[in-house]
């Protein structure tokens, strides 16, 4: 049981279970659209996830505490290494015109935790942290599998890549919620700016009109829009049992899974039960 218990914490310590969930989030728009998703994408999606998580939680402490690192945090750091060779070989097997995009996302994540900015990170501007993590979670799954077959977005998929920035502010409500203890006043959160309980409501708000966008889609697909409305009820879920005082894995096992039962869900609607209209 301690091994076990070990190795669920690396799982989710060095961001394998995030990773999961964006590229659960990659296959959602591959399937709604059908279009085809090669390998090379998905591991450059996986590897960067790692690599950029990774990056921003631990480049701090191993910058001014490298000597004195645990050892859980080298194995880490390894893992990190590692991945980030496996994310500049994909890398260098993608279509050129996904560059730019991957490029500008890869700047986000960048000024996101390195100070560049007056000594400050992206992080540290009031209210921009939940942003931030929306347009670079919805560019990678919803624009880059787009773009990795055409230059021309639809109006749908970009209605999509909204839908995808919403759902994800709503993810990330109730980690605000976990660190409101410990996040500085000037990260202006949600949870800081709101209190609790308006958060859940906005996040309520913001998971309706993400769901009403289905209904202005040229091609409306029922598999689609009762996935969606499911996860929709998931998050609600997952929102209004936040709190400060959270269980450990609450945000970032249970509420990180949402993404990989909303894909289990569409993929069974569209595939097994064939639902369509």
């Amino acid at each position: 049981m301690k091994y076990l218990k070990a190795a669920f914490n690396f799982y989710l310590d060095s961001s394998i279970h995030v990773a999961i969930a964006v590229c659960s989030l990659l296959y959602l728009t591959v399937f709604e659209y059908d279009i085809e998703l090669t390998s090379e994408l998905v591991g450059f999606v996986f590897f960067g996830t790692i690599t950029a998580y990774n990056f921003v939680k631990y480049a701090g402490v191993a910058r001014f505490h490298h000597r004195s690192l645990t050892d859980k945090l080298r194995v880490i750091q390894v893992f990190s290494l590692l991945s980030f060779g496996m994310l500049v070989y994909f890398a260098t097997k993608l279509p050129p015109n996904l560059y730019w995009l991957m490029g500008s996302l890869g700047v986000v994540t960048f000024l996101y935790a390195v100070p560049v900015l007056g000594k400050r990170t992206l992080r540290m501007l009031s209210g921009f942290k939940i942003f931030a993590v929306a347009l670079v979670w919805a560019g990678i799954t919803v624009l880059a599998p787009w773009l990795a077959i055409t230059d021309v977005i639809s109006t749908d998929v970009w209605l999509t890549f909204v839908q995808r920035c919403l759902i994800v502010i709503v993810l990330t409500i109730p980690f605000e919620i976990r660190d409101l203890r410990y996040d500085e006043t000037a990260l202006g959160t949600l949870p800081q700016k709101l209190g609790v309980t308006t958060s859940k409501w906005v996040g309520v708000l913001v998971m309706y009109l993400g769901f009403s966008l289905d209904l202005f889609k040229d091609d409306f697909s029922c598999a689609h829009s009762s996935a969606f409305a499911m996860a929709c009820f998931l998050c609600a879920l997952g929102l209004w049992g936040a709190i400060e005082d959270q269980k450990k894995y609450y945000a970032s096992f249970i509420v990180e899974s949402i993404p990989i039962a909303w894909l289990g869900i569409f993929y069974l609607l569209k595939y097994y039960f064939e639902i369509s209209c």
